[in-house]
């Protein structure tokens, strides 16, 4: 009779307090089942609800220097979003500004310091030619010295003005071709240097402009040069991925201080502060090249010494 009992009351003695586990869970699957449906159709719609949102950041991540002028489609868009986008595109209008400005500044600057500096290697060289006492000559020399400095500076600067404006134009360009011409008028200066070139190159077509694209090239093989030691080599490669890859023996180079290098008046060792080894923009010009031409550049520390130069370009 007891084992009767418990049989119809589902093992559960009367005035226990327990309760059917069957009829639990009976109860608690429904609540499972709505749970889930809920959040099968919460992903979609919380998709659908931040798309406008998406479709914006992807439009902020294209915009850079160079297409500034890139706006928010604000007339698509519902009225909260429509108010972020009227923010975001009168920020882009403020920033476009001061940064053309800041460009014209330094393109005028540049091109008015140019004729000054001009009169004043001619008047330096007349001096040397004519004479004039051995103070007049020695001090003449310097102010050449200092004269070309300034003229490396204003030249970079120009560049970098420049290839900040992005190309106005491209053409189909072989970079193999333009890096054998670019190799071949440093043939003295890697003698001089007793540096051994290393080379392989293929067939490589890019399309940009052939004066910033040789200018980017010839920073970076005279960087190999300068950087370098005697008795070193320098390696120059022309392929696929990277477009280009340039890289030299030389004293190591911290991997912390690699990035910097591309940070204009920026040099790594005591001896690159000295004003007569360059202005300190010639990676800053590498960088600005292969951006305007959609491209990026990236440097790494070569284990026994030196530095690797990769240029990405499509």
């Amino acid at each position: 009779m007891v084992l009767g009992t418990y049989a119809d009351q589902s093992f559960c003695p009367r005035g226990t307090g327990c309760r059917d586990p069957l009829g639990t869970i009976w109860w608690f699957l429904p609540l499972v089942a709505v749970v889930v449906l809920a959040i099968r159709a919460w992903r979609p719609l919380v998709s659908w609800v931040v798309r406008p949102l998406l479709d914006l950041s992807s439009t902020i991540d294209e915009l850079g220097p160079r297409n500034l002028g890139q706006r928010m489609p604000s007339h698509q868009t519902e009225h909260e979003l429509r108010v972020l986008s009227t923010a975001v595109n009168g920020m882009l209008d403020r920033v476009a500004v001061g940064f053309e400005g800041q460009r014209r500044f330094a393109a005028n600057a540049s091109h008015e310091l140019r004729t000054p500096l001009a009169v004043q290697r001619t008047l330096a060289e007349v001096a040397i030619v004519t004479g004039g006492g051995e103070d007049v000559q020695r001090l003449a020399a310097q102010l050449l010295v200092v004269n070309e400095r300034n003229e490396q500076l204003i030249e970079g600067l120009l560049v970098l003005a420049e290839a900040d404006r992005g190309l106005p134009g491209a053409i189909p360009v072989r970079l193999d071709e333009l890096v054998d011409a670019v190799v071949a008028r440093y043939g003295d200066q890697l003698t001089e240097h007793e540096l051994t070139l290393r080379r392989q190159s293929a067939e490589r077509t890019v399309s940009g402009d052939p004066l910033l694209l040789e200018r980017m090239i010839a920073n970076l093989v005279h960087n190999a040069i300068k950087y370098n030691r005697p008795g070193g080599w320098v390696e120059v490669n022309v392929g696929g991925e990277p477009a280009l890859s340039v890289r030299n023996s030389g004293d190591r180079v911290p991997a912390e201080a690699v990035d910097s290098l591309f940070q204009p008046f920026r040099r790594l060792t005591a001896e690159r502060l000295n004003h007569r080894d360059g202005a300190g923009l010639g990676l800053s010009i590498v960088n600005s090249v292969a951006t305007a031409h959609r491209g990026r550049v990236s440097a790494v520390a070569v284990a026994d010494g030196g530095l690797q130069v990769d240029v990405v370009l499509p």
